[in-house]
């Protein structure tokens, strides 16, 4: 019996190999210049003690990608990773004390002002766009989530008596559902209180659920030509103006197509009702919209994208580093929060840039096995699976070469 080789494998494969860990080539994608400009802008370098501002921002994403539980994890799986760390810009390693410190001092919207910078640089290198509906319009989602904290340990955090709480306030972008704008409050803060704030696109549509019937808020989102999908508490009291003709070659769930005006001086614009029926929750959904010429189905269906918030607020919670925190000041969580938003990016245009079919699930989990593996990332991305190409050829004798 003999080991045939295949060198002409070999020599592929070793070209193919990088010098650089999986970790080191995803942060790659981050422009630290642009970064840097951020770090003087809020000389977040100040009193750096030894962690600046990139070692921290760094810490942080490893904190995320390898799910680490606590300082120790993040200084010990770092350390991990001796050798490498100069492909990562960083010297050394810092300390359990330095990150504590530096999590509850460094100013939080360093973190904050670099995520919105990086999805409009890197969402336009990705390409984000997902077609499903024939209107031109930029569309936005618009939800919050509540993050519950410990009230013992995170006494700023007030929500209820024995509760503590923060809750994120988002907008969405439906193309590459990452958020366009963030606004973290405690967690009492009502959910439309929370959206007074948000950005507004000209002629865009926000669709939300019925916490945002707020019809002060809506004023000032028609008053600023900005379209909205609503889905309307059971409660309003409004009179029918004009009941529109649902045609028979209509999609069959829209069950009612009509023009409303309120019994209310909040909102005196008439405004559009759709009501849907959803066979999968078996109910009728009543939407609201000051949208009159798209059609019954296209606000129907636009209600129904609403539900991309939900999965991205599942995501967050569920793959990255968010449920638990790794200090207990509200800066520290601030951070936390936002370096996740940054992860959450990366992995985005990770899966927009891969030529395989990922799950973003999938894609954390094998990330998370492969962090400090020295292996080509776009390669890998495409076929994380192609063992041809990946492991030499090993025959017994008597094989068909």
């Amino acid at each position: 019996m003999y080991l045939k080789l295949n060198l002409s494998c070999v020599t592929k494969n070793l070209s193919l190999m990088p010098n650089i860990n999986l970790f080191s080539q995803i942060i790659s994608k981050l422009d630290r210049n642009s970064f840097n400009r951020f770090v003087k802008a809020h000389q977040s370098d100040k009193h750096e003690k030894g962690y600046n501002s990139w070692t921290h921002l760094i810490a942080m994403l490893f904190c995320h990608f390898a799910k680490s539980q606590s300082v120790r994890d993040i200084s010990n799986g770092l350390r991990s990773a001796t050798g490498n760390l100069n492909h990562l810009g960083i010297q050394k390693a810092p300390s359990k004390s330095a990150i504590s410190y530096q999590n509850k001092h460094r100013p939080w919207e360093l973190f904050r002002d670099y995520y919105y910078w990086l999805l409009g640089h890197l969402g336009q290198q990705a390409g984000f766009k997902q077609v499903k509906f024939r209107i031109k319009t930029k569309i936005f989602l618009l939800d919050a989530t509540t993050i519950s904290l410990c009230l013992s340990l995170f006494d700023w955090a007030k929500y209820k008596t024995t509760k503590g709480a923060v809750k994120m306030h988002t907008l969405l972008d439906f193309d590459g559902n990452l958020p366009t704008y963030v606004n973290i409050t405690d967690g009492k803060t009502a959910d439309n209180k929370g959206a007074y704030d948000i950005p507004l696109v000209k002629n865009s549509v926000i669709v939300a659920d019925r916490f945002y019937n707020d019809f002060s808020l809506l004023n000032v989102w028609d008053s600023n030509k900005v379209f909205f999908v609503i889905r309307h508490k059971e409660n309003i009291k409004y009179v029918v103006i004009k009941e529109n003709e649902l045609s028979d070659k209509r999609h069959q769930h829209i069950l009612k197509d009509e023009i409303i005006v309120l019994k209310n001086d909040k909102y005196s614009k008439p405004l559009r009702r759709v009501a849907v029926w959803d066979d999968v929750n078996k109910q009728v959904i009543e939407l609201i919209t000051n949208q009159m010429t798209w059609t019954a189905n296209t606000i129907g269906e636009l209600y129904k994208s609403r539900w991309h918030i939900e999965i991205f607020f599942r995501d967050i919670k569920q793959l990255l580093h968010i449920k638990t925190f790794i200090g207990t000041s509200a800066n520290a969580v601030m951070i936390q929060i936002w370096s996740a938003l940054i992860t959450i990016l990366l992995l985005k245009v990770l899966k927009a840039l891969a030529k395989y079919t990922w799950h973003l699930s999938n894609l954390v989990a094998f990330i998370r096995l492969n962090l400090f593996v020295k292996i080509n990332l776009q390669l890998w991305l495409d076929n994380p699976f192609d063992n041809d190409e990946n492991t030499y050829e090993i025959r017994a004798q008597g094989d068909t070469p």
